[in-house]
């Protein structure tokens, strides 16, 4: 098989060039190169990457833990397999969304195991004739990763099941994420195989891929990317119990989009990101986004659909028509309750049977008018849960009907073999109610079904004695806690665990009016036929094709080993600091003006130890002592902290209060860069600041003279979060008409004077220099939040406006790559002091050197 990717040229044996169908073009740098994008690399803008493809055809890959497909020995003498595509996948299904003109090639498993002398033809037959790439995990391996970890880690957690007991899970078993990861590195080398990634879409599916994401963005940082989960996505409570919880995280944000059925699970996900690794989110024009290494991480909420075109076909079937009849007359006389389930622990059939034994027994007039028919599927994981289950469903089963039941009339039906998909529709068509009352489900299609089949065809209303014309009834009694009920809005939705809750609603279903029946009725037809799941595909890509519209205008750069692996993203604007760059230009300048924030820049934020420490000061004192500097720290900190920690560097010019005081070196007085300002609006914000900080456990307020700070980073992230934009909105309407801005930051929400910021010290150090005939030739800046930019304003503003030498080296620089206004940034703080470690050394070069040359002068003259 041909690499699409070229990522394996040995297999490239003839002499003659590979055709693939989709037009000629060079090996572009994605392409070729493997893991990081070098600067040099993005120097040449002419690169096949950075300019929109010419193909008019786009490509979907689509991943899944199963490929589409039924596989069947050959039962006609001859050796190998006759395949089949299955219908019932839901990775079938979405390619009606996609469009004619979208390319689909499958990656997945086959359900039957292959013989490993038989995989290369298998594959070559799958992928010429249903585009499908098949990847074959060896049985012990495959057996570690699916029933292992994926049944026994992810599939209880993520439905709210704590690993309390062997039963529930067990204890974390290293071994078992060792064969997790190893198979998703077997499916990216698939996907490997068959990607151009210059153009393909790449769509992963569900739990058993969750880490997926890291290998393929770790080979094409540009890779277009998606990731939607089938499954729930439990609370940070329940999630943070996974040992592994951080590289799973890490691993679904290297994916340009990922999509959840309701917000719900996207909250819980969101929320995840936030306490684990501390990434905030934010919506723009109604999308969610995470931003993450300078990549925005998109979030899409839309709970799937099903087929519509494969449901009706099924429903003209005359085994269906055939079958209606035979349940018409089966159950003449009788009101059918439906439930269809896996027989799972999450599926709740158990307590649907409780509820249904109450109803029976605090009914008795109902006895021999009402039935409950309950489909049981195969679960389908297996272990010590799935035969207590079933055996429970039993029990249950055999003690309601032998207490209600009677000659001719059993009270639940228990249907356990396996169904024909027409003879399950069937029971869907004559069931009055549909009973899903699961405790937990991602999303569960089986409502949507029986609204669809409960519209009918004119054969079937013919078969049921109906009035084509007349308008049809269903109900829905289904679970709080399942996808689709949401979306079901005329449902009667319960608590499953409440058994008098699910038997009461059992029996009001059924006492509603005509009209109202068909209203609801009406209602979830007109919402599941516009919501079916080629609207649902079609949707996600377009979504997709929105969140990596940029990626080709972007300088991507991979950092990170393993799963920890995360590439940079950067405007073509926007680069890192080069040491030997600034160092050179440092060198070569006279008028040197640096201007430096304090938390988060000199020192780590929120620090135990907030003072700076030998080095930070060590390297102060060294550039102050350079003549041709002029240094100043710029600070939201007070006067007297500033004092007190830089009490050591004479020379070094301080700015407390985000500007609001200024002292050009340790023998200068304080003083305001603005006039005198009346702070009687401290007597109107303290009470609001006080009475959230009594409310909110683990905030403060930090007084000081010109500002009020109301600080919440030892709250609960998200409680002080919520806090804080309800504490922004109060004291803008309180202070509505006071000469005050309040503004948010970093777990802070600050009251300062209007027209106080960082930005004042800039512009006022730039001036005197220009007043004192020594107009800055360089220029260095850096500030990590929001309040730096204000400084990075003027700086940019100053070169643009001329107020600078004209050939002045400027280098506005944040820390992190978080979208600013500088032009450069820094990773960390380590980083800026060893930038910082490097200006010092030149300087103190140049000082020694101009020591010895003094030296050799006095010398020469004796």
């Amino acid at each position: 098989m041909v690499s699409r990717s070229y990522s394996n040229l040995l297999d490239l044996t003839s002499g003659d060039s590979p055709t693939f169908g989709r037009g000629g073009r060079k090996l572009s740098r994605v392409a070729t190169v493997a893991g990081v994008l070098s600067e040099l690399d993005d120097e040449n803008r002419s690169n096949a990457s950075d300019a929109p493809s010419s193909i008019s055809q786009e490509r979907m890959i689509i991943v899944g833990n199963q490929l589409p497909l039924r596989a069947h020995r050959r039962t006609d003498g001859e050796e190998g397999w006759n395949f089949s595509w299955d219908e019932d996948s839901l990775l079938l299904q979405l390619k009606d969304g996609l469009g004619e003109d979208v390319e689909v090639i499958y990656v997945g498993c086959l359900k039957e195991e292959i013989d490993p002398s038989e995989q290369d033809d298998v594959a070559l037959t799958l992928l010429e004739t249903f585009k499908c790439v098949p990847a074959f995990i060896p049985p012990e391996l495959f057996s570690k990763f699916y029933h292992g970890f994926c049944k026994q880690h992810l599939w209880p957690l993520f439905h709210y099941m704590l690993p309390l007991s062997p039963d529930l899970g067990g204890r974390f078993d290293r071994s078992l994420w060792q064969a997790y990861v190893s198979v998703n590195k077997i499916f990216a080398d698939k996907v490997m195989e068959v990607i151009s990634p210059d153009d393909d879409f790449v769509w992963v599916h569900d739990y058993h891929l969750m880490v997926l994401p890291t290998f393929l963005r770790k080979r094409f940082n540009r890779v277009k990317l998606g990731f939607f989960l089938h499954s729930p996505f439990p609370s940070s409570e329940i999630y943070r119990t996974l040992s592994v919880r951080d590289e799973i995280l890490r691993a679904l944000l290297n994916s340009d989009l990922i999509g959840f059925h309701t917000f719900d699970y996207a909250r819980h996900f969101l929320s995840c990101c936030s306490r684990m690794l501390g990434i905030s989110y934010q919506s723009k024009r109604g999308y969610i986004g995470l931003e993450y290494y300078g990549r925005t991480v998109s979030i899409k909420i839309l709970p799937v659909g099903i087929h519509m075109g494969q449901l009706r076909s099924v429903l003209d079937l005359r085994e269906t028509e055939t079958r209606v009849a035979e349940l018409r007359d089966k159950f003449q006389g009788q009101t059918v309750l439906l439930g269809v389930d896996d027989m799972d622990i999450f599926k709740g059939i158990s307590l649907k049977l409780l509820a249904f034994e109450q109803l029976l027994s605090q009914h008795p007039e109902k006895r021999g008018k009402m039935v409950l028919v309950q489909i049981a599927n195969p679960a389908r994981g297996r272990g010590k849960d799935v035969q207590e289950v079933r055996a429970e469903t039993y029990a249950t089963v055999k003690r309601i009907n032998q207490n209600f039941g009677r000659t001719g009339y059993e009270p639940v039906i228990l249907v356990d073999t396996p169904l024909q998909f027409y003879e399950r529709i069937a029971y869907y068509v004559i069931a009055e109610c549909c009973l899903v009352t699961a405790v937990r489900d991602g999303m569960n299609l089986i409502p949507y079904e029986y609204v669809i089949c409960r519209q009918g065809t004119e054969k079937l209303d013919a078969t049921l004695g109906l009035n084509p014309t007349a308008p049809k009834k269903s109900m829905l009694v289904v679970s709080e806690f399942i996808g689709c009920s949401p979306s079901l809005s005329g449902a009667i939705r319960v608590n499953p665990w409440n058994i008098d809750a699910v038997a009461e609603a059992m029996d009001s279903a059924l006492v509603v009016s005509e009209a109202e029946m068909q209203m609801r009725h009406e209602k979830h037809y007109r919402y599941v036929c516009t919501h079916d799941v080629a609207y649902w595909a079609q949707s996600f890509l377009q979504d997709l094709e929105r969140a990596c519209r940029d990626h080709v205008r972007r300088r991507c750069w991979g950092i990170g080993f393993g799963l920890g692996f995360r590439v940079i993203a950067l405007d073509p604007s926007f680069r890192k600091l080069s040491v030997e760059h600034i160092v050179s230009a440092y060198k070569r300048t006279k008028n040197r003006a640096i201007l430096l924030d304090y938390d988060g820049t000199m020192t780590v934020r929120n620090s135990i130890s907030k003072g700076p420490n030998a080095e930070v000061v060590s390297i102060l004192n060294y550039l102050c002592r350079d003549p041709k500097n002029i240094v100043f720290i710029v600070s939201g900190k007070d006067t007297k902290t500033l004092t007190q920690w830089f009490s050591s560097c004479e020379a070094l010019g301080l700015a407390a209060e985000h500007g609001y005081f200024v002292r050009p070196n340790h023998d200068a007085e304080w003083e305001t860069c603005v006039a005198a300002v009346d702070f009687y609006w401290k007597q109107i914000a303290e009470p609001v600041m006080t009475l959230y900080t009594e409310t909110t456990d683990g905030s403060f307020i930090d007084s000081k003279e010109s500002t009020l700070v109301w600080n919440y980073q030892y709250a609960d992230p998200d409680f002080g979060s919520c806090q804080a934009k309800e504490l922004l909105d109060h004291l803008e309407s309180v202070l509505a008409n006071e000469p005050v801005t309040v503004k948010s930051g970093q777990h802070i929400v600050e009251v300062k004077p209007q027209g106080v910021n960082k930005g004042l010290v800039t512009e006022r150090l730039l001036e005197t220099m220009k007043q004192k005939g020594t107009v800055p030739d360089f220029v260095l800046c850096i500030g990590d939040d929001r309040s730096d930019e204000d400084m990075f304003e003027v700086i940019m503003s100053a070169v643009a406006s001329a107020s600078l030498s004209p050939v002045a080296e400027v280098f506005a620089c944040t820390v992190g790559q978080k979208p600013s206004k500088a032009k450069y940034y820094l990773e960390d703080t380590t980083e800026i002091l060893r930038m910082l470690q490097g200006l010092a050394a030149a300087s103190e070069h140049s000082a020694k050197n101009v020591s010895l040359s003094s030296q050799h002068v006095i010398i020469h003259r004796e």
